[in-house]
């Protein structure tokens, strides 16, 4: 009988898709972008970026919804209970096909008033208004494939969302000039080439995956079984909001203190914007690097939690922890030996990409401590337990973060808004792992009866 395989590897091989996953969903979007602004121009960039807010605030309430159902299912998967699995999944398409649709009706009606709340320009609010219209009306695809790729990791595949991404990437990138050209006997769609082509990539790759799942049997296949279940169970979606509308809020919360600490950098002049822009797009990889981790730990946790391993589940801790050390510190490292090279992908101008340096200086390495205070956090959840680490972030963000920009800024200048990154990433680390230790490592580990 062959000796167990040590926990870093079964962590790794599921991290590794993870975030090569989540790095194929950016680079669409980031690749449709380069496309309008090349072949059409700024103005179809600018009405594209309009959209944003609403994108955010409706993928923040997916991934939340998401997040619940997988710690859901990783804990049925992780106690053998594979008969629950099909009734959360079920329960999760069920209110996410509801709500999507809703928004559908009345997004599709309304963008243009949408679009004008939230002061578009005149001059692009057409533009601006076509592309809502069509994102709204297309969100059903959108929700499904975002929450199916997710609760097939909470079985511990990480490689079938791989491989449906890396499809629907592909054919959205190929479709997206495509469209806009109106090549091939295709009519041009300009503006709303991204939405047409990002709708028809997630319909035609949930057709592909749901006939590879068939054929696999795989545990989340729609089968009649998982069919049976495609109805709004109150109990479960209770259990699952109670995860996910924490995580959700959390990164509602978050978004709105960058728009106050982006008001601050505004107020040093357009170079400091221009450097803010840059810094975070490189802080941005260096995070993208600790959440990835903070999900595994979340998803591999709940499967110790289902099947009551409370050693397992330290084990799984400090191995994030341990990854995160070496992945997001070393690409931190990495950052800091060429910082000129990283920032000159995104300035060209000397005067910004020196100010932009400096403050990289100031903030970056504060991505170790928000990765390690997202490993406690993960682990929490994955026992069911939101709502304190949530509480726990927020307190951080609104009476330390805020507070400290604005002091600091006024002190010490824009440094100063930079220098509340790393104040506010350690005090989250000092208050997750405070709680982690001192109250919620003290209590026994049970998973959540979802009937």
């Amino acid at each position: 009988m062959s000796a167990p395989k040590p926990l870093w590897t079964t962590f790794l091989r599921f991290l590794a898709p993870l975030m090569l996953g989540n790095a194929l969903q950016s680079l669409f979007g980031t690749v449709s972008n380069i496309y309008l602004g090349q072949m059409i121009g700024v103005d179809a960039l600018a009405a594209v970026s309009v959209f944003f807010p609403v994108f955010f605030f409706l993928f923040a309430f997916v991934m939340g919804l998401s997040t619940g159902a997988t710690v859901l299912i990783g804990q049925a998967f992780g106690a053998g209970e594979h008969g629950r699995i099909k009734i959360v999944v079920g329960t999760t398409l069920a209110v996410g096909l509801l709500l999507s649709v809703s928004i559908a009706l009345v997004g599709g009606l309304f963008s243009r008033q949408l679009m004008m709340a939230l002061a578009t320009p005149a001059d692009i609010l057409d533009e601006a208004s076509a592309y809502a219209r069509i994102m709204l009306l297309t969100m059903p695809l959108g929700f499904a494939f975002l929450l199916i790729t997710a609760m097939i990791r909470g079985v511990g595949d990480a490689v079938t969302p791989l491989l449906a991404l890396g499809l629907s990437t592909m054919i959205g990138l190929i479709l997206t000039p495509v469209l806009i050209r109106g090549a091939f006997g295709l009519p041009a769609a300009g503006v709303t080439s991204p939405a047409w082509a990002a709708a028809i990539a997630n319909a035609l790759t949930l057709i592909a995956l749901a006939f590879y799942l068939l054929r696999k049997q795989h545990l989340l296949a729609p089968d009649a079984a998982l069919l049976r279940h495609l109805r709004l169970n109150r109990a479960v979606l209770g259990k699952i909001l109670g995860i996910g509308l924490p995580s959700a809020v959390g990164m509602v919360v978050m978004a709105i203190a960058e728009l106050v600490l982006l008001g601050l950098v505004n107020g040093f002049g357009s170079d400091a914007t221009a450097a803010y822009g840059a810094v975070n797009q490189v802080m941005g990889y260096t995070q993208f690097t600790a959440i990835s981790i903070s999900i595994a730990v979340s998803i591999l946790g709940a499967q110790a939690v289902g099947g009551g391993d409370r050693n397992r589940l330290d084990g799984i801790v400090r191995t994030g922890l341990a990854f995160n050390l070496v992945l997001t510190g070393g690409l931190v490292a990495l950052i800091y030996l060429t910082p000129r090279a990283v920032l000159g992908l995104f300035i060209t101008d000397g005067a910004v990409l020196d100010l932009a340096k400096d403050l990289l200086r100031i903030a970056l390495w504060s991505s170790v401590p928000f990765g390690m205070a997202t490993v406690f956090s993960g682990a929490m959840r994955a026992a069911g337990v939101a709502l304190t680490p949530m509480l726990l972030s927020i307190f951080a963000i609104v009476a330390i973060e805020l507070p400290s920009a604005v002091i600091l800024s006024r002190t010490i200048g824009l440094e100063g808004v930079w220098a509340a990154y790393p104040i506010v990433f350690c005090a989250m680390l000092v208050l997750q792992t405070g709680y982690y230790f001192a109250v919620w490592r003290r209590r026994a580990i049970r998973g959540i009866k979802v009937l």
